[in-house]
């Protein structure tokens, strides 16, 4: 049994290169090989955002509080918001975050495929993030 403590592993600012706005990142857990499965706890203020991503295993989030958007690549801007679970496929190319007026906190769990989770594309511009 391995117990992380609450308040024992600081909050983190993802690279802004996979991110627009201010984004906190919570680790919930990263599990030792030989399981692959990772899970974090995103908060994005109002505005912020992932940029376009895949990820080889597929995602899933759900969202905790606020409420925030997600897209797939030829897909219609879906409203999220607390309560809901969202499944993004393998492969699927997508993004997610806050609305433009209300934070929004979900927990993102995914597993690695040869050491990899996720595949990060280029940053959502403002026209996608606002249509």
């Amino acid at each position: 049994m391995d117990i992380k403590r609450c308040g024992s592993r600081p909050s983190t600012t993802p690279p802004a290169d996979y991110f627009t706005g201010t984004v906190r990142q919570d680790l919930i857990i990263e599990a030792p090989a030989p399981a692959s499965v990772r899970a974090v706890s995103v908060t994005f203020e109002p505005g912020a955002r992932t940029a376009w991503h895949t990820h080889p295993l597929g995602q899933t989030l759900f969202v905790l509080s606020g409420a925030g958007w997600a897209q797939t690549w030829d897909g219609p801007v879906e409203d999220i918001k607390a309560g809901d679970t969202i499944w993004f496929a393998p492969g699927e190319k997508h993004w997610h975050g806050a609305t433009a007026t209300t934070a929004m906190t979900h927990i993102a769990i995914q597993e690695a495929k040869d050491g990899k989770a996720v595949d990060w594309l280029e940053q959502v511009s403002d026209e996608q993030y606002k249509s």
